[in-house]
């Protein structure tokens, strides 16, 4: 469709911007541009190293309003609840 002009030439999903598209086809090369610097994992988003440097720093940011517990994800507070 024109609302989604770039497709991956390996699975042709299809993207409206390029960006997305970039960063999207690191699934298919397993490129991992993004390294922790305290255990050298490498990851393909930012957004999941930020995450990963949680288990080094022991930060648990999400807590239930109810019991206190806290978790690293905000998806596993969700599930708790």
């Amino acid at each position: 469709t024109n609302n989604s002009p770039y497709t991956c030439g390996v699975c042709f999903k299809r993207f409206t911007f390029k960006n997305n598209l970039k960063r999207h086809y690191r699934v298919h090369t397993d490129e991992k541009p993004f390294s922790c610097s305290l255990c050298n994992k490498g990851f393909s988003r930012k957004c999941y190293l930020s995450t990963h440097y949680l288990i080094h720093t022991k930060e648990k940011p999400f807590s239930c309003t109810v019991c206190n517990k806290s978790f690293t994800r905000k998806c596993h507070l969700i599930d708790h609840n």
